[in-house]
């Protein structure tokens, strides 16, 4: 699914993180922009004033005087969780035992899950996220429904079934054969289908044994072409119980490198109370820590510390994410807003630039697809989103004293939400339209 159309706005996008407002070489700003579409692929961008004739349109979308940038990217979500948000809990552990593994039991039944994949992928779009890295439930049916979804709709996701033999309920697990021929069969299935990719998804070392660990490792080792997705060092009392039950293992990372799940595909949810040899170990493999704000706050778990991330030589990769469902907003702009105060409390400075680098660029690098997504440049998959500062009473008050383009992307970070997206397109088609 993809189209050919011309767009007008302003514009924004990176080549890299920015210093500051300052840093102007690192990103791209154009007051009065265009953007050619042809084949869901971005043709042409610049200045209005320079399109070429072969790109002009009467049936130009005019978005003047909003803002276009790069489709958001979350790297760490839930597919089985829509429904878990807003669950009152006090801990990690008590959230998952109490509501779900509950909730995610339902999404064995073929027809529930692939009816709520459509649901899923709607609020995706319509809070701006054009792109997402997504655990199913441990059934196989659950990721052929969103992956079977995120195909009709022409979006890139990249989905697994989540991998758990021990410590959920029965109808939660898998074993390691089951769990490996699951995911060997999703692979050869979706893996390159249109814009679709599957992620070997182990969910965390506390719901595997050693023995589909070490499946893990193997799907691993035969399918480099795959990101691996799992979660690493969120909550103590996690962490305590994976030393008993890997007591052999220097620390929490330690389970995942001995069996070879660390590397420069292998995105971490959370890594908030990692030691200093975890950290290093960390940066030495590549692998990629993913920022979940609103769900570490929600969930008492910690402050993710990009201080010590940036630290380490070389610096830890890491991206950001919402956590459905244990995060409590589907909107990145929302989860901007959180880091920035997560940040803050730490007394890290998260300039707007920076952060909505890191939401398009910046996430598309940690999963290595910055040769395709996160820029407004010809070549580029045609996923952006129309931005606009003025959508609600409070954001249209606060916008009439706003003279510089940080102040305008701080503003729509903090007070922003799906109601700031006006427009959603992907591959070339417009998805979601406020």
């Amino acid at each position: 699914m993809s189209a050919n159309g011309l767009y007008r706005a302003r514009l924004l996008w990176f080549d890299r993180e920015p210093d500051g407002a300052e840093d102007t070489e690192a990103f791209h700003y154009i007051e009065d922009g265009a953007i050619a579409v042809a084949g869901g692929k971005i043709v042409w961008s610049g200045d209005w004033a320079d399109l070429p004739a072969e790109y002009s349109s009467d049936d130009c979308e005019d978005f003047r005087p909003h803002l276009i940038v790069p489709g958001f990217i979350d790297c760490h979500i839930h597919f089985p969780q829509g429904q878990v948000v807003a669950s009152y809990a006090g801990s990690l552990l008590e959230w998952l035992n109490t509501y779900t593994f509950v909730e995610e039991q339902k999404y064995g039944d073929p027809d529930f899950a692939e009816a709520m994949a459509g649901r899923f992928l709607d609020m995706l779009l319509a809070h701006g996220t054009t792109t997402a890295v997504a655990y199913g439930s441990v059934h196989k049916c659950s990721a052929d429904a969103l992956l079977g979804a995120a195909v009709s709709k022409g979006m890139r996701i990249i989905a697994g079934k989540v991998m758990m033999d021990r410590n959920a309920p029965e109808a939660l697990t898998d074993t390691p054969q089951t769990g490996y021929d699951d995911t060997k069969a999703l692979i050869a299935e979706w893996h390159g289908k249109d814009r679709v990719e599957v992620a070997i998804s182990p969910r965390f070392a506390l719901t595997s044994t050693e023995a589909q660990m070490e499946m893990a490792g193997t799907l691993v080792r035969e399918h480099p072409e795959c990101l691996v997705q799992t979660h690493l060092s969120e909550n103590h009392r996690e962490i305590e119980t994976v030393a008993e039950l890997f007591p052999w293992s220097k620390d929490y990372t330690d389970v995942y490198d001995h069996y070879g799940l660390m590397g420069p595909k292998t995105l971490f949810g959370h890594c908030i109370h990692q030691t200093p040899r975890e950290m290093e170990r960390m940066a030495e493999s590549r692998s990629v820590a993913v920022f979940c704000p609103t769900s570490n706050m929600f969930l008492g778990s910690g402050l993710f510390d990009l201080s010590k991330m940036r630290g380490t030589a070389p610096e830890t990769r890491h991206a950001i994410a919402t956590d459905i469902g244990g995060g409590t907003n589907w909107s990145m702009l929302r989860t901007l807003d959180e880091g920035y105060k997560v940040l803050n409390l730490q007394g890290q400075r998260y300039h707007p630039l920076r952060s909505f680098y890191q939401a398009t660029l910046g996430n598309a690098r940690a999963i290595g697809m910055d040769d395709r997504i996160g820029k407004l440049e010809a070549g580029y998959e045609a996923d952006f989103i129309v931005l606009d500062k003025t959508s609600t009473p409070a954001m249209a008050l606060r916008a009439e004293t706003i003279s510089t383009l940080s102040e305008e992307l701080f503003l729509m970070q903090t007070l922003g939400d799906d109601r700031a997206i006006a427009a959603t397109i992907v591959s070339g088609v417009t998805a979601h339209r406020r």
